[in-house]
C-alpha cells in the first residue's frame, strides 16, 4: 500500500458489505411474502421491506463508492489524503444516517417517494456528509503531484452525483413536478453520471491489471464520457410519459435510451481490448475476474435488456412491471455491484499484505453470484413478461395476476440462494484477508508474472 490513508477505504468497504448483506436479507423478506409466506408482515411489512431494499443498494453502492474514491484518489494524485480523521468522521456520519434512516422506516418516518423515501431531516445530514467527502477528495486531487484523466472522471461524477441529489429536496405540491424532478436524481445518477464513477474505476483497475499504458486506456474514457452524456440525459424522458408529461418525451426518451447500450458496448469492449492487449499478466485473477465481468454484464443487464424494454412501443406495456425489475436487478449488479466488488479484490491485498489472489472461494464467490442473479433476472422476465399478457392483454386484476406468476418467485428464491451464499462467501474471503496495515506495500509492478 502505497499511501497510509488508503486504510480508510477498507472501512467503506467493510461498511458496504454489511449494508450488502442487510439488503439481500430485506429481498429475501419480499420474495417469500410474494409466495404466501409472509409471517413477518406484522414487523416487517412489504412495503417496508421494499423502501429498505432499496434505499439499501443505492447506500451500499455510495460506500463502495466512496471507498474506492479513497483508495484511488491519493494513487492518482500521488499524495496522502488531506485529512484521515475528517474521512472516518465522514465514514461514522454517514452509518450513523443510514441505521437512522432504516429503523425509521419500520416506524413509518418516511417521504414515500421511490428510491428517496428518506427524511428529509436526514437529507440535509446527507449533504453535509457529502460535501464533506467531496472537499476530502478534490483538495486531494487539486494539492496532488498529478491530475489524472482515470482521477478526474471519477471525481466529476461524485460531484456530479452530490448535485443530482439536489433537485429530489425540492419541495413541491404538484406530485407531476415533484416526479419530474425525482427522476432527475434516480434517472440521472444511475444512467448517467453514476457511469461516469464506473468508468473512472474501471480504467483505474485494467491500468493497474493489464499492463497497457494509461495514455491508451483514458482514451477510451472520453467515448464512455461523451456517450453517457448523449444518451443518459435526454434518455430521462422515457418516465416521464407515465407522469402526465406531453407525449413527445415518451419519443425523445425512448430515441436516446435505445443509445444507452452504446455507452455500456464501449465499457465492454474497452476492458476486453485492454485486456488482450496487456503485455503482463497480472497475478490478482479475481479481481481481473470482477473487472472484466463487470464490463461484460453490465452490457447485457443495463444495455441490451434496458433497450428491449425502453423502446416505446415495449415500455408502453412493460413499465412498472416486473420486466423493469429483471432490467433493474441484473444491470444495477453488473454496472455498480460489480465493480465495487473489483476494486474490493484489488485493494484488500495491497492493503492487509495477505495476497489471496487466486484462491477457491474468490472463484467460487464469483461464479454462484453471478449464476444466482442471471437465474433470478430469468426468474423476474418470465414472471414480467406472463404479467404483461395477463393485465394488459387480458385485463385481469392485479392481484389475481399476482397470484398466477407466485411459482416463479420459488425460483427466483433459489437462484437467489445461490446468490447470497456467492455473497457470503465472497465476505468471508474479506475478513479473511484481515485488517489493513501500514506494512504492507503495493507491489503491483513486481508481482507481474
Amino acid at each position: 500500500m502505497k499511501y497510509k490513508s488508503q486504510k480508510v477505504a477498507y472501512w467503506f468497504f467493510a461498511l458496504s458489505m454489511l449494508l450488502l448483506v442487510l439488503q439481500i436479507t430485506y429481498g429475501f423478506v419480499m420474495g417469500f411474502a410474494r409466495i404466501g409466506m409472509d409471517g413477518l408482515h406484522d414487523f416487517i411489512p412489504f412495503n417496508t421491506a421494499r423502501a429498505v431494499h432499496t434505499n439499501l443498494l443505492v447506500v451500499w453502492l455510495l460506500s463502495g463508492f466512496m471507498g474506492a474514491a479513497y483508495y484511488i484518489i491519493p494513487e492518482e494524485a500521488q499524495r496522502e489524503l488531506v485529512s484521515v480523521k475528517l474521512a472516518y468522521v465522514q465514514l461514522i456520519s454517514l452509518a450513523a444516517v443510514g441505521v437512522a434512516a432504516i429503523v425509521g422506516y419500520h416506524f413509518n418516518w418516511w417521504e414515500g417517494r421511490k428510491f428517496l423515501e428518506i427524511p428529509r431531516q436526514l437529507d440535509y445530514l446527507v449533504v453535509l456528509n457529502v460535501l464533506l467527502f467531496l472537499a476530502l477528495i478534490l483538495l486531494t486531487l487539486f494539492k496532488g503531484k498529478r491530475k489524472t484523466t482515470t482521477a478526474l472522471v471519477l471525481s466529476m461524477g461524485l460531484l456530479f452525483a452530490a448535485l443530482l441529489y439536489i433537485p429530489g429536496m425540492l419541495p413541491f405540491d404538484s406530485q407531476v413536478t415533484d416526479s419530474f424532478f425525482r427522476w432527475w436524481v434516480v434517472h440521472l445518477w444511475v444512467e448517467g453520471v453514476w457511469e461516469l464513477i464506473m468508468g473512472g474505476i474501471l480504467a483505474f483497475l485494467l491500468i493497474k491489471l493489464t499492463g497497457v499504458d494509461r495514455e491508451v486506456i483514458e482514451k477510451w474514457l472520453y467515448v464512455i464520457v461523451g456517450l453517457t452524456f448523449l444518451s443518459g440525459v435526454l434518455g430521462t424522458g422515457h418516465h416521464y410519459y407515465y407522469i402526465g408529461v406531453n407525449k413527445i418525451w415518451l419519443i425523445v426518451g425512448g430515441i436516446f435510451s435505445a443509445l444507452e447500450p452504446l455507452a455500456f458496448l464501449a465499457m465492454a469492449l474497452f476492458a476486453v481490448n485492454m485486456y488482450r492487449k496487456g503485455e503482463k499478466k497480472h497475478p490478482n485473477k479475481i479481481a481481473l475476474f470482477w473487472t472484466l465481468g463487470a464490463a461484460i454484464v453490465s452490457f447485457v443487464g443495463a444495455g441490451l435488456l434496458g433497450f428491449a424494454h425502453t423502446l416505446p412501443q415495449t415500455n408502453l406495456y412493460t413499465h412498472g412491471t416486473l420486466v423493469t425489475a429483471m432490467h433493474g436487478h441484473l444491470a444495477f449488479w453488473g454496472a455498480y455491484a460489480m465493480i465495487v466488488l473489483a476494486i474490493i479484490s484489488y485493494s484488500l491485498p495491497n492493503m492487509t499484505g495477505r495476497k489471496f489472489y487466486d484462491g477457491v472461494r474468490g472463484r467460487v464467490a464469483f461464479w454462484t453470484t453471478n449464476i444466482g442473479m442471471i437465474g433470478m433476472t430469468m426468474a423476474f422476465g418470465v414472471a414480467g413478461v406472463a404479467q404483461v399478457y395477463l393485465e394488459r392483454k387480458f385485463g385481469m386484476e392485479f392481484m389475481a395476476v399476482q397470484k398466477e406468476i407466485s411459482i416463479h418467485f420459488v425460483v427466483l428464491i433459489l437462484c437467489a440462494s445461490l446468490f447470497a451464499i456467492g455473497v457470503l462467501t465472497y465476505i468471508y474471503d474479506f475478513y479473511k484477508h484481515g485488517r489493513p496495515t501500514d506494512e504492507a506495500l503495493e507491489t503491483v509492478e513486481s508481482s507481474y508474472l
